[in-house]
């Protein structure tokens, strides 16, 4: 995952489009960390409207709860940056969607909110196919804000991908 410039951003969201039309499914983007960036990637491909249901920036807990059905005892506990939390994500948007495929995110882009346990460019990404079981995977990404933004929707369109093949 080296390159995470625009155009191979834009390539991969092409990719997962034509996946996700090819295999009929309508994907859902849970975000915090990226803000939208995944769900404006995705979108910014003609013909989305195809394939692509709805995303959702849900920052804080409040937004993690009611739109995502993220348990207030899951973010108490574990924190909003955190595999709990955001298998929950996922869940909650196939739940709460018409989606058959997800993607959550949550995670430190900094420069602050970093601690010794979860550092800036802590990422946990989800992906889960309506039915299935969710797949979590934990990313330690380098550099600044943007770039550990921009990884992480790098890394989270692949799973897709992956996902909608």
């Amino acid at each position: 995952m080296t390159d995470v410039s625009d155009a191979a951003l834009q390539h991969l969201a092409e990719q997962v489009g034509e996946a996700a039309r090819n295999h009929h499914h309508m994907l859902v983007t849970a975000e915090s960390c990226t803000g939208g960036w995944i769900a404006k990637t995705l979108t910014d491909i003609a013909g989305s409207s195809g394939w692509f249901e709805c995303g959702m920036a849900a920052y804080s807990y409040e937004a993690k709860q009611s739109l995502l059905s993220v348990r207030p005892q899951t973010l108490e506990q574990f924190g909003a940056v955190s595999r709990e939390t955001v298998i929950e994500m996922v869940s909650g948007a196939l739940a709460n969607t018409g989606a058959t495929l997800a993607v959550a995110v949550t995670g430190i882009a900094g420069p602050g909110g970093g601690t010794e346990d979860k550092p800036v460019g802590t990422v946990w990404i989800a992906w889960k196919r309506r039915g299935g079981y969710p797949k979590a995977e934990v990313f330690h990404f380098a550099g600044d804000r943007e770039a550990v933004r921009r990884q992480t929707v790098a890394a989270s369109l692949q799973g897709m991908l992956a996902l909608a093949t």
